[in-house]
């Protein structure tokens, strides 16, 4: 099966159940900071879970672009990838769970025809917050699942959520394939690595409140997500999602490059693979970033340079390593599904080409270090970790070195320096990404009204054809990207802050309408630069003022945000300048 009849399948059914397609939403969240990237379908919609309404009903599909990279260290395997397309489908306060087990077990066998003796399926065990899920494992024994074929298992395999410290989760129920060319066994064992997991069902029928309590929703939805590149692989008979459309020409480019093949050097091959492909993606998202050393810039840059280290590995000298031919190919496969990337095909090229440039020169530096650390006959866990820190050479390129030169590495004082490292890192990303819009507390909320009001102030002051190029919001402050070519001057950004906390002063109410897109930009509402917007959206107008198609939340009346103040006006990148700003 190909990757456009897989995709136009799934799609197809699902619209014939009254679902709704929407477009992907950007890689890079809107005014959430409890993660970099978007890592699942449900991401953009979690308001919609609580009370808000869709403006396109309670039903909702599509194919999302996410980035995951708790997952960086797992690709090399068959299965993982750092960039992915989850497919989706919701419901947001229509059906629940008999009728989405139902639709997931009839998708899977009548649309895709795959044998009920190869799928297996996982429920949740219970926990002193929700019961066991017998509900579920009736849904498919129902269905004619063998009760073989049902596993339990807890809280870190069968629950999802909530995306911030508080908000809508619940129990999931996992779907899974069996890849191996040898008959499946008759007792399903979760832990045998021939189950691949192709798919879930989140049955979100709790909201965790801010105190740790698990309530039940009154509102209770679900969320499909299906991982498309590993249900192609299923679909084709493989046990290897690189061997795919949606790598193998990628594979193929590498063999070209390295003069090497494909099976002995499967790992080397995969992440450069899929660091690429992430890589493309990142520049060519709607809020594309751009490499730096934080945030998303820095996860990109840690996908380029892992890249070409691998290259390096591959025996292509550093001299000859180029990464920007595989652009095309990236953009040959997804262009027609993701047009965006065509038009921003040449700004990823001339991003890939400096960032690649400045990282050969950081390796000649390395080389140099290591030649100061090789004096001796060992280099210590510290030098080997200060090469792969400040200078990317992976433990594999310092053994490598250092096998030349007759020498050895500190393998095990190494990895204590990297675990520490990466204890430090995810101590330091808790404490950074807590909270978010997805918890729609007071503070962010008012804030996101407090961004509309920017917004359409910067337009008013600059006069100026002002649009937002990304935002984000916690419940600290507020983040706000826009075009503009030079610095702010201090008299420019005075007359934005008076003139937002004229407009707070005035107390005008926020009101929120469903109407058809045309009809919203018709009437003069303004959207995100690059944002694919559904046909039906939700506009906030503030009085007379502003309007705004967005997501929501919003605070009801102007009145109650306080005294807006600018902390901070600097440059984001080429043409974009940045506002942080609090509320007082």
């Amino acid at each position: 099966m190909k990757a456009d009849e897989l995709r136009q399948k799934y799609l197809d059914y699902f619209q014939s159940m009254g679902h709704v397609a929407i477009a992907s939403a950007p890689l890079i969240p809107e005014h959430d900071p409890t993660v970099l990237f978007t890592t699942a379908g449900m991401q953009p919609l979690v308001a919609f879970f609580l009370d808000n309404k869709h403006p396109l009903g309670e039903r909702i599909t599509n194919f999302q672009k996410c980035i995951r990279t708790g997952d960086i260290d797992e690709v090399g395997d068959t299965t993982h990838h750092t960039f992915f397309e989850m497919m989706g489908y919701w419901s947001l306060g229509d059906y629940f769970k008999k009728e989405a087990i139902e639709m997931t077990f009839e998708f899977l066998t009548a649309v895709l025809k795959l044998p009920l003796s190869h799928l297996a399926f996982t429920c949740f065990s219970g926990d002193e917050n929700a019961p066991k899920d017998e509900d579920a494992a009736q849904a498919w024994l129902d269905l004619g699942v063998p009760e073989e074929r049902i596993a339990f298992l807890g809280k870190d395999d069968n629950w999802w959520g909530p995306a911030g410290e508080s908000g809508p989760c619940g129990p999931s129920t996992e779907i899974y394939y069996w890849s191996s060319v040898e008959e499946p066994p008759q007792q399903f064992d979760p832990e045998d690595g021939r189950w691949v997991e192709i798919g879930n069902d989140v049955l979100i029928e709790y909201e965790k409140t801010k105190e740790g309590k698990f309530k039940p929703l009154k509102k209770k939805s679900i969320d499909f997500g299906g991982g498309f590149e590993r249900t192609l692989a299923v679909m084709n008979g493989l046990n290897d999602n690189y061997m795919t459309e949606l790598f193998l020409p990628l594979i193929k480019k590498i063999e070209k490059i390295t003069k090497q093949k494909y099976v002995g050097n499967e790992k080397s091959f995969r992440v450069i693979a899929d660091h690429v492909k992430a890589s493309v993606f990142i520049l060519g998202d709607e809020r594309g970033a751009v490499p730096s050393n934080v945030d998303q810039g820095y996860i990109l840059r840690r996908f380029i340079r892992r890249a070409i280290r691998h290259l390096r590995s591959l025996g292509v000298a550093i001299e000859k390593i180029d990464l920007t031919p595989f652009v095309k190919i990236v953009v040959d496969i997804y262009g027609e599904d993701y047009t965006l990337l065509l038009e921003k095909k040449e700004f990823i090229v001339e991003e890939l080409k400096k960032e690649q440039e400045q990282f050969k020169r950081t390796l000649e530096k390395g080389l140099n270090q290591f030649k100061k650390m090789s004096s001796g006959k060992k280099i210590d866990g510290k030098d080997a970790f200060l090469l792969f820190q400040s200078y990317g050479f992976p433990i594999e390129m310092t053994e490598e070195l250092a096998a030349e030169k007759k020498i050895t590495v500190d393998k095990v004082g190494f990895n204590v320096e990297y675990e520490k490292h990466q204890e430090l890192s995810r101590v330091g990303a808790e404490k950074k990404f807590k909270g978010g819009l997805s918890d729609a507390s007071e503070e962010t909320t008012k804030l996101h009204t407090a961004t509309h009001l920017l917004n359409e102030a910067l337009r008013r002051v600059l006069k100026e054809n002002i649009a937002q190029r990304g935002s984000n919001i916690t419940a600290e402050r507020l983040r706000f990207d826009f075009n503009f070519e030079r610095k702010l001057t201090a008299e420019e950004l005075a007359a934005i802050e008076k003139e937002v906390n004229d407009v707070i002063a005035a107390g005008m109410e926020v009101i929120k309408e469903e109407m058809e897109l045309k009809k919203a930009l018709k009437s003069g509402a303004h959207g995100e630069f690059g944002t694919k917007y559904p046909e039906k959206v939700s506009v906030y107008s503030v009085g007379d003022y502003s309007k705004e198609i967005c997501m929501g939340p919003h605070v009801g009346n102007t009145s109650v945000l306080g005294a807006f103040k600018i902390k901070k006006e600097s440059s984001s990148s080429a043409g974009v300048r940045r506002i942080k700003a609090i509320l007082e």
